[in-house]
């Protein structure tokens, strides 16, 4: 990992995108948290403070084109580069057959999704270019590989994030870009346990039966740990991974296997 980094996290107050703040901080990088809540990017810096990395919180608006700019912004201001961006904000959208889906369910989740992915590159780009250095991570899914029953909005935008990441990795390759995504699998923590009581809820199943299963698609018979997705980040970061690039990882406890 290079001295002297920055990493720009989105949707860093918690969850895995907290676990990747900590974990690059413990690796030297200054980190850029960019989130909707001011309240739980002040928890994320201090745990980067903790590691003893400096961190500057941001309320973003990843859907808000003048919001990333603004950050981006403030971030190069202030950091004077950004090496390193890792595209985590996202959220869950509806479980529901397709056709209950409602429209404006369906924006929600793209525009978290995919569309702020595309609004952080194209808002740092430029910079990356002129410092002839960048790696971007985005954090999809490993449902952008294989259906997800009543998730089509969620399917959807991890399967483009998945396209977006290799398009852009063959664009930028020449300027030292690397471009790369991992792909978690049922990551343990509050939003999964939501996502399972809205299926339970949706299926008439027991919450326990439904996360049973999921725990049962993994030949390990777990779920993944946010710190799991955190090392993959970092990983995808250093000089180990120099010529990695286009790719899709999994962190899915062997869940998907391609």
């Amino acid at each position: 990992m290079q001295q002297d980094s920055t990493a720009l996290v989105t949707g860093g107050g918690r969850g895995i995108g907290q676990a990747i703040c900590v974990e690059l901080a413990r690796r030297g990088a200054d980190i850029v948290i960019a989130d909707l809540d001011a309240d739980e990017m002040a928890e994320t810096v201090e745990l980067v403070e903790d590691e003893g990395g400096r961190a500057r919180a941001m309320v973003t608006d990843v859907t808000d084109l003048e919001s990333v700019e603004s950050t981006a912004e403030a971030a190069l201001e202030e950091f004077g580069s950004v090496e390193w961006l890792v595209n985590n904000a996202g959220i869950a959208g509806p479980t529901a057959p397709c056709e209950s889906v409602e429209s404006d369910e369906w924006d929600e989740t793209l525009d978290v999704n995919l569309r702020g992915a595309f609004y952080t590159c194209r808002t740092l780009l430029p910079s990356m270019k002129r410092q002839t250095y960048g790696r971007i991570v985005n954090i999809a899914s490993v449902t952008g590989k294989r259906p997800l029953t009543q998730r089509t909005p969620y399917a959807a935008a991890k399967m483009g994030l998945i396209g977006f990441t290799r398009t852009l990795a063959a664009e930028v390759g020449d300027h030292d870009i690397n471009v790369n995504a991992v792909c978690p699998g049922s990551v343990d923590g509050p939003r999964i346990r939501r996502v399972f009581e809205q299926k339970a809820e949706a299926t008439g199943r027991s919450y326990e039966a439904v996360r049973s299963d999921a725990e049962d698609q993994s030949p390990r018979h777990e779920l993944v740990q946010r710190e799991d997705v955190a090392n993959a980040v970092a990983f995808l970061c250093s000089t180990d991974a120099d010529r990695m690039t286009g790719q899709d990882l999994n962190v899915s406890a062997g869940k998907v296997m391609y």
